[in-house]
C-alpha cells in the first residue's frame, strides 16, 4: 500500500499539480497585495478619500470607525470593503488564468497545424516501383 501511495504521489500529472498550487498561492498573495495597496487606494481616493478595508456595516454592537476598532470590541459586522477587495483580486486572478489558457491553446493549435513528413510508402509499393521502372528500362 506504501509502494502504491508512492507510486500515486511522484506520478507527473500529481507533481505538476502541487507545483501549481504552490506557485498559484504565491501569486494569489502578489495580486492581494497589487489590489489592496495599488489598485484601491487611487480609487478610494476618486471616491473621497474611502479605505475599503473600512467599509464595512455593524450588525451587532457599537458604531466605529474603523473595521479594527470593531473586531477588537467583538461587533458583529458585515465587510462589504474587503469583500469587494477579494472579488476584484479574484477578477484579477481568473483573468491571469484566462490568458494563460488561451496562451497555451494558442501554441497547442500551432503544434498541431505543423505539417508531418509525409510517410514512406508501403514496402510492396516501393517494390512495384521498382518492378515498374526496370520494365520500363528494359522496353527502351
Amino acid at each position: 500500500m506504501l509502494k502504491e501511495f508512492k507510486d500515486f504521489a511522484m506520478r507527473g500529472n500529481v507533481m505538476d499539480m502541487a507545483i501549481g498550487i504552490i506557485i498559484g498561492g504565491a501569486f494569489g498573495t502578489i495580486v492581494k497585495s497589487l489590489v489592496s495597496d495599488i489598485i484601491m487606494p487611487p480609487i478610494g481616493i476618486l471616491l473621497g478619500g474611502v479605505d475599503f478595508t473600512n467599509i464595512f456595516l455593524t450588525l451587532k454592537g457599537d458604531t466605529f470607525d474603523t473595521l479594527e476598532a470593531a473586531k477588537k470590541a467583538g461587533s458583529v459586522t458585515m465587510n462589504l470593503g474587503v469583500f469587494m477587495n477579494a472579488v476584484i483580486s479574484f477578477t484579477i486572478v481568473a483573468f491571469s488564468v484566462f490568458l494563460l489558457v488561451k496562451a497555451m491553446n494558442s501554441a497547442k493549435r500551432e503544434e498541431e497545424k505543423a505539417p508531418e513528413a509525409p510517410k514512406a510508402p508501403p514496402r510492396n509499393e516501393v517494390l512495384l516501383e521498382e518492378i515498374r521502372d526496370a520494365l520500363v528500362k528494359n522496353s527502351k
